[in-house]
């Protein structure tokens, strides 16, 4: 007679917890040792070196902690990672050819992501602790915390990094909100995937800035995501034609790559696109004073780079735009009590000028 072997303990329990992510939203699941990517560390510490970073200070800081799992919490065994869909229903790059809108990257045009995202890891991980009888500890971490997301993600089989760093799945393509549940318990994992993007450079060469001096490598202080959102201080003038009408993040590396054509758009309510963010007209984002800016963006994750970065990133558009009918406007913010504001609309108010007199001569050209 055949004898069918128990499934041991920890893989019915990881069994269960798929289950139960499923049934919370989470369309992509995964378990990795806590040791499970020590690479990782290793370039954290050379990317730091380098100064990639750019002002990212706190990533430095908490280097040591980031490096690997234990490095933030000695007793953890096991990481969970969870990925929760954002493919967008419209097309990304749908406004970058519209001068007078700006351009909003696709993760921040729903709810917060890091309020959505966490609310799910706290009832898995509530479910995890009661369906272990109390004898695992957790912890739950969304972006915020020091945690290699993307490498522990890979690790525990959700996908590869691309050459544009972030993680790539053949069911999501470039759209996944990472989650992690840090616990004491040892749970199965899985193989990782192998990288699969072959000889496609696509994200790399669709990046406006140059941000990616070889593949797999990220020069932080080129890219526009980091311009416009982590960096506080003046956007250096070298990369702000290139920004374009993009007024928060940047899309272009992850819309580029082909995995996409495989992800179906998200079905999230939460990250449904707001329909002022949609296609923001930057005559309106000029107006912003501080009160108008925490009712516009109240529960976006845009909130966090307050209004006068928001302001600062609309005035390097509307100089990119070539719009004269923003002149005023542009002129009324050198006056702005904030320094950095006053600064990119000084800039703003003389590249469109500069861009009416091309525009004036190529007239008087044509006309000749």
């Amino acid at each position: 007679m055949l004898m069918t072997q128990p499934m041991p303990a920890h893989q019915a329990l990881r069994d269960r917890l798929k289950a139960e992510a499923g049934r919370l939203g989470f369309a992509a699941f995964g378990v990795a040792a806590a040791d499970a990517a020590p690479e990782a560390g290793a370039r954290l510490m050379a990317w730091i070196a380098e100064g990639c970073h750019g002002d990212m200070l706190w990533m430095a800081e908490t280097a040591e902690r980031r490096a690997s799992p234990r490095g933030l919490w000695p007793d953890v065994r096991s990481v969970v990672m969870l990925g929760l869909p954002y493919t967008p229903s419209l097309d990304p790059l749908r406004n970058r050819d519209r001068p007078g809108l700006g351009v909003i990257s696709v993760y921040a045009l729903g709810q917060d992501y890091h309020d959505v995202v966490k609310r799910r890891l706290k009832a898995l991980a509530g479910w995890l602790v009661a369906e272990a009888s109390g004898t695992a500890d957790v912890k739950v971490f969304v972006d915020t915390a020091p945690v290699l997301e993307k490498p522990l993600a890979e690790a525990a089989g959700l996908g590869w990094q691309g050459k544009h760093t972030n993680l790539v799945s053949r069911e999501h393509g470039s759209w996944l909100f990472l989650g992690a549940i840090y616990t004491t318990l040892e749970l199965s994992g899985e193989a990782a995937p192998q990288p699969s993007c072959g000889s496609c450079d696509a994200c790399r060469t669709a990046c406006p800035t140059d941000a990616f001096p070889a593949p797999y490598r990220l020069d932080a202080r080129r890219c526009i995501s980091y311009l416009t959102i982590e960096n506080k201080g003046p956007i250096p003038h070298e990369f702000r034609e290139a920004i374009g009408n993009r007024i928060y993040g940047c899309d272009d590396c992850l819309a580029a790559c082909p995995w996409n054509k495989f992800a179906r758009a998200a079905n999230e309510i939460a990250f449904a696109p707001r329909a002022e963010l949609v296609a923001p007209p930057l005559a309106d984002l000029l107006d912003l004073d501080d009160a108008a800016f925490r009712e516009v963006f109240a529960g976006s994750p845009i909130k966090r780079i307050g209004r006068d970065r928001l302001v600062r990133n609309a005035l390097i558009a509307a100089g990119n735009s070539g719009d004269p009918a923003l002149r005023p406007k542009v002129q009324a913010l050198t006056a702005d009590a904030n320094e950095v504001v006053r600064e990119a609309a000084e800039w703003a108010a003389a590249r469109l000028d500069q861009l009416r007199s091309i525009a004036s001569t190529q007239t008087l050209e044509s006309v000749a």
